[in-house]
Formats: structure tokens, C-alpha cells, sequence
């Protein structure tokens, strides 16, 4: 089986699963007796997928309060589910969460702790001559859906240095695609460079000869920024501060354990493909992949408002300006929540 039918079944997978898991769940009360989790089958989420496969997520929870846990493929599909109640917290990137928040009814999605630190880089195809960012014009750059975290990145990076994108004016010409088919056209040679996320960004490096140009904190102060965030639903989250306290203590030691245990992380997350897909990554893949992120629950505020400004100048979060002034959750003194982030 290829990487891209790979992942292609993994979209196929979840897209249905997605569909059925909001009938089903969207007029039940807000997950009584359930935490309901919505994560994505990538390696910038190997929290969730590490926390649920050694049962350290279900050793903090009460007995009487069962996990279900969702697996998404895009930002917008969890953030719909969340509106609709049918998922309780969820881990995405930071266009999802800053979206989720600015359009959630009295702003009730927002930001519990972090949990990915880079992790994305722009890779160039071996028979395209791109050297620096003045060899953009005129090329085909590929990047997932328009207004996710590395679409936001890589319109930026072309602002920043005199360039636009083709339906802009510009000579660069913006493909925003599924990873699995920013896969295919390299291998085709129809796109000359990608910035994508890991494992996307290692696969084209080591499995199709690309080259990576630069890796995305490269361009960040102190080398971070936020690529996968920890969000919730607040109504659920005041209703139940004794659960989503303990998840959160469950979550960062997850962080720790995965620091503290690269070896056997990348066993798990390969385990948690193969039972999931039936066909699971190479080991120097998932290794690369894993090296190329920071797991972390700091949430890297600063780069969280640096990408609601980079997204606003791009007009994606519309004409009436913004404000994120609550988007992180601040516990309250009064409740039992413990732990701010």
C-alpha cells in the first residue's frame, strides 16, 4: 500500500466517521458522563494517541466517566463538531482554534494548555531550482486547505518577501490541497515545492528526494511557535472542572513520558497506524518526524496572536477586526480546576 492510499483511506475513514459521529451525538447533553476527544492520526498529535494507547488519559478520569475519542482529518470538521456538541476537547492547530474561538457563540471554544512546537518545513522538489525565496516567482507551491496553519505560514512568508500569489496578482501560483495529493503531484513533478507538516514534510525529503529549504521555527523568535494547541468547549469545561482537571494533569504527563520515551513513542504511534489503517510508517520516518517537533503543553502565546495577525492581514478573519484577549482559558480562583495554563 502506498503513503498517499495510505493516507487516502485515512480521509475516507474519518470524513465518514465525522459525518455519523455529529448525528448521533449532536442533540445529547453536553458529553454527560463522557469526555469526548477529536484528534487527527498525525504525529504533531501523539499526545492524544500516546495518552489513549498506555491508558494514561483513562488512570486520571472517575470510573462513571467514559473516553470516546474522535479522529478528524481537518481543523474546520472539528471545530463544526464542537459547535454541535458532539466533542468536548479537541487538538488542532492554531487557525482552527483562533477560527473556533472568534466564530464560537460568546467566544466558547478556546485554548486549554499546547501540545506541538513546530514542526513544518518547506520542502523543494529535487528538479526545481529553488534556492532562496527570490526563486519563488513563477513556481507551483503546494500547501493543505486555505487558512490552516501552514497555508497562513507560506502566504506570509510570500508577503514578507515582495510576493503574491497568483489570484493576488502575483506569479506564484498556491495549490491548496490534501496532503495525500501534495504527495502525488510531486512525485509527478507538477508542483516545484510544499510547506507541509510533519510526517508530510520528511516523507518528501527522504522518500522522494526533496529537499527541505528551511524548517518553519527557523523563522519564529526563540525557534517556536504553537502547531498543535489543546481546545474545549467552556460550557463543558465549567461543568466539569474535576474531569478536565485531571485531564490536564494526564496531559502533561503524556508530554513527559513522550520526552522521556522517543524509542517506544514511535512504537505506539506506528501500532496506533497499523490498527487503525493496517499500514504504518517506516521507524527512520516517524523518528525524523518526531526529532523535527517540540511536544510540549506551553501553548507559545505569543505566536498564537502572531498567527490571528498574519491571518487578518490575509483576510481571513474577516472586515470587523478581532479580538483574542480570552481566547486562553484562565481558571478560575473559586473553581477546582487546578493547574492554569
Amino acid at each position: 500500500m502506498t503513503i498517499k492510499l495510505v493516507f487516502s483511506v485515512i480521509v475516507t475513514v474519518i470524513v465518514i466517521g465525522s459525518i455519523a459521529g455529529i448525528i448521533l451525538n449532536s442533540n445529547q447533553n453536553l458529553g454527560e458522563n463522557n469526555l469526548r476527544i477529536a484528534y487527527f492520526p498525525n504525529i504533531g498529535h501523539v499526545i492524544p494517541i500516546v495518552g489513549m494507547e498506555k491508558g494514561f488519559f483513562v488512570e486520571k478520569i472517575s470510573n462513571d466517566t467514559k473516553i470516546k475519542t474522535r479522529i478528524f482529518d481537518s481543523g474546520p470538521q472539528v471545530i463544526e463538531s464542537l459547535f454541535a456538541n458532539s466533542v468536548d476537547i479537541a487538538y488542532v492547530g492554531p487557525g482552527p482554534a483562533i477560527n473556533g474561538f472568534l466564530n464560537s457563540e460568546n467566544n466558547n471554544i478556546q485554548i486549554l494548555s499546547g501540545a506541538a512546537s513546530g514542526g513544518a518545513s518547506f520542502i523543494v522538489h529535487p528538479n526545481s531550482k529553488i534556492n532562496s525565496a527570490s526563486d519563488f516567482a513563477g513556481k507551483k507551491i503546494a500547501a493543505p486547505q486555505i487558512g490552516n496553519t501552514q497555508d497562513i505560514s507560506l502566504r506570509h512568508y510570500l508577503s514578507e518577501n515582495n510576493l503574491k500569489p497568483a489570484e493576488k496578482g502575483g506569479s506564484v501560483i498556491v495549490y491548496n490541497i490534501a496532503n495525500p495529493d501534495i504527495y502525488t503531484l510531486f512525485v509527478k513533478g507538477d508542483i516545484d515545492g510544499a510547506w507541509v507538516a510533519e510526517p508530510w514534510a520528511t516523507i518528501l525529503e527522504t522518500d522522494l528526494g526533496g529537499n527541505r529549504l528551511f524548517f518553519e521555527e527557523d523563522l519564529w523568535p526563540n525557534k517556536q511557535f504553537a502547531s498543535v494547541l489543546l481546545i474545549a468547549n467552556v460550557d463543558y469545561v465549567k461543568k466539569n472542572p474535576e474531569i478536565i482537571s485531571n485531564f490536564l494533569i494526564s496531559h502533561h504527563e503524556t508530554v513527559d513520558w513522550i520526552n522521556d520515551n522517543p524509542v517506544e513513542t514511535r512504537n505506539i504511534f506506528n501500532g496506533f497506524l497499523k490498527s487503525y489503517l493496517g499500514q504504518s510508517l517506516s521507524d527512520n520516518i516517524v523518528d525524523i518526524s518526531l526529532s523535527n517537533l517540540e511536544i510540549t503543553s506551553d501553548p507559545v502565546m505569543d505566536s498564537v496572536y502572531s498567527f490571528a495577525e498574519k491571518a487578518n492581514v490575509l483576510g481571513y478573519l474577516g472586515r470587523n477586526g478581532y479580538d483574542l484577549s480570552e481566547i486562553f482559558y484562565t481558571i478560575d480562583s473559586n473553581s477546582n480546576l487546578e493547574g492554569d495554563t
